[in-house]
């Protein structure tokens, strides 16, 4: 797609298929971050198909794809060791009345790639996992409470993180109350919660890293604070497991969680997620132990053979093709350009990249260094004009350096018009609409 202005860019079919999305889905999409409501007006491509680290629209138009999936399709679109995986599998049924051989053989590939867990149970998203996680830390501890990490943004779509959020309708207060938060990096502020709360803690759940490296000895003296007030630590490594190291941010930093949780990168775009961690603690939710039961993962559809085979397909590839150590390289070359174009721009102190070189995000700060949305639609607006569709940066491995390239181009002509939004102090006139909102909001 060639770079052209941003006012030559339309997208008639995408915006019809939009008004059809929204009249049959609430919210007009299955995923709130996949919302149109999160790019700038009339300019919320909907896609046809992607091979690679392209996208295209249904309009035509191709993009290069940054967060792909929401960060889950870490090899590219359509990767041909997970397809072959995957039709394989399809070709011997997907789903039976007992357990598939495939069961243990992923469960096996699984746990030699993240040695810190004894036990795994696989399951369809990120929300049922964590929810199950939790779950199972009430269970052992006999305690209401869950303690969350303030500083991340998402954990679950079930009541217990929900409820905590300023999307809260429809769920009780009494369930609401049962979650109480904890700041990132501050053990002090962590074990005042812990003593307040008295033996009313199941689990601290956290991601073990996020925008930032964990502070020196922080994890180490998290582990040390669930063991002395006797509550479960949770890693929700979600997006940590597989870009951080192949076993995950655990196996990188070197402190072991009681629990962690997996998705997003582990079926490269297809939905399988995974509850790991103490054969003690997983053991409560099977039939060998003498405790109550605990009605842990039981899903229809939690062991299709076909996803499985393409996670033992995904781990097979990074254990292969060094794909972490690929995402590195990738996303370090990337700051590395955004940032010079930025300097060069004279925006370098407003478009700012943040967060490992496998996972980096970028914020958008106004004419008074403060984030603002308005300044973000501009930015937006300004990439997928150039063909670059980058609600983040967050890379894949299929990445070329020709996409880096001309990536580095469209942001350099983006900074040139944030520039020019600056001195005017006002970027209203290259918004061209409302500017795009944060996810989680009260009202529509």
């Amino acid at each position: 797609m060639a770079t052209q202005d941003t006012e030559e860019l339309s997208l008639p079919r995408s915006r019809q298929a939009n008004e059809r999305l929204h009249a049959l889905i609430p919210g007009g999409a299955h995923t709130y971050a996949k919302g149109d409501d999160q790019y700038p007006e009339n300019l919320a491509p909907v896609i046809s198909h992607g091979r690679g680290a392209h996208v295209w629209d249904i309009d035509g138009n191709r993009y290069i794809e940054y967060g792909s999936g929401l960060r889950s399709v870490s090899l590219g679109h359509a990767h041909p060791r997970v397809v072959e995986a995957v039709r394989r599998e399809l070709d011997r049924g997907s789903n039976f009345v007992r357990p598939s051989i495939v069961e243990v053989e992923a469960a096996e590939r699984f746990l030699a790639t993240v040695p810190t867990a004894e036990m795994v149970k696989f399951a369809k998203n990120g929300s049922d996992a964590t929810t199950a996680a939790v779950r199972l830390a009430r269970a052992a501890t006999g305690r209401p409470r869950v303690a969350i990490c303030a500083d991340h943004p998402f954990f679950s779509v079930d009541d217990w993180f929900i409820g905590s959020t300023p999307m809260s309708a429809g769920i009780p207060a009494a369930t609401t109350e049962l979650t109480v938060a904890f700041p990132y990096g501050d053990l002090a502020a962590t074990e005042e919660l812990l003593t307040r709360y008295r033996d009313e803690i199941a689990c601290l759940i956290l991601e073990p890293a996020s925008h930032t490296e964990p502070p020196p000895g922080y994890l180490a003296g998290l582990r040390e604070l669930a063991d002395r007030h006797g509550c479960v630590l949770i890693f929700d490594e979600m997006i940590t497991g597989f870009r951080w190291s192949e076993a995950g941010a655990q196996g990188l930093y070197g402190v072991v969680p009681d629990l962690s949780t997996f998705g997003k990168a582990l079926g490269n775009g297809c939905a399988v997620s995974a509850l790991a961690g103490r054969r003690d603690l997983m053991e409560r939710g099977g039939l060998r132990h003498s405790h109550d039961r605990v009605f842990l993962l039981s899903t229809t559809h939690g062991a299709e053979t076909h996803s499985l085979a393409a996670a033992m397909a995904v781990l097979t590839t990074y254990a292969e093709e060094g794909i972490t150590a690929r995402l590195h390289a990738l996303g370090e070359r990337l700051a590395a350009g955004v940032r010079d174009a930025a300097a060069a721009m004279g925006v370098g102190d407003h478009i700012v990249v943040r967060g490992r070189a496998s996972n980096l995000v970028f914020a958008t700060l106004d004419e008074n260094r403060q984030p603002s949305q308005r300044y973000r639609t501009l930015f937006l607006r300004r990439l997928l004009a150039g063909g670059v569709l980058a609600p983040s940066f967050v890379v894949s491995s299929a990445l070329g350096d020709a996409d880096i390239d001309q990536t580095v181009e469209v942001v350099a002509q983006a900074c040139a018009v944030y520039r020019k939004a600056l001195d005017a102090a006002d970027p209203t006139p290259w918004l061209a609409g409302r500017p795009v909102k944060p996810v989680f909001r009260r009202l529509a």
